[in-house]
């Protein structure tokens, strides 16, 4: 099947398997003399596969890992296990952090007046130079502010 199909049948864009591919998240596939790809049941299989891994927030390293794991079918369990309980950490770490953070906007919100009056304690603490009040979170994925102090 061509790219497209591959797509259709797999769920991921064919801007995503092309990357894949260039990582060598997925070997090379076939290509015809004109240069068009030419994917195999087993490709779209393991295109799922990513897919899924991706769906469940797994990094591209991670999905590496698994794949290989996959394929491997002397793989030990324990080795795939270790993979995920790790990421439950990372996602529950994640969690508390949008919960912190959460928590942070709602107090904020709540000593705003919210009307006409130009006094707003949610611009007063982006703009504070206090860096202990706003600290810069390591995962840029969810922006610079983190949990802000409560005052």
């Amino acid at each position: 099947m061509n790219i497209g199909q591959a797509a259709a049948a797999s769920g991921v864009s064919s801007k995503m398997i092309r990357y894949y591919e260039s990582i060598g998240l997925i070997p090379k596939t076939v290509r015809t003399e004109s240069g068009y790809r030419v994917y195999s049941d087993h490709d779209v299989h393991t295109l799922r596969f990513i897919r899924r891994s991706r769906d469940l927030g797994f990094s591209v390293e991670q999905i590496a890992d698994l794949v290989s794991l996959w394929q491997d079918r002397e793989r030990a369990s324990k080795d795939v296990k270790a993979i995920a309980l790790e990421h439950v950490g990372v996602l529950e770490r994640k969690i508390r952090e949008l919960q912190e953070m959460a928590s942070t906007l709602k107090h904020l919100a709540t000593n705003c007046h919210g009307d006409a009056r130009p006094h707003c304690p949610i611009i007063e603490e982006l703009a504070s130079d206090d860096a202990a009040s706003v600290p810069v979170r390591s995962d840029a994925k969810f922006g610079a502010l983190g949990k802000v102090a409560a005052r």
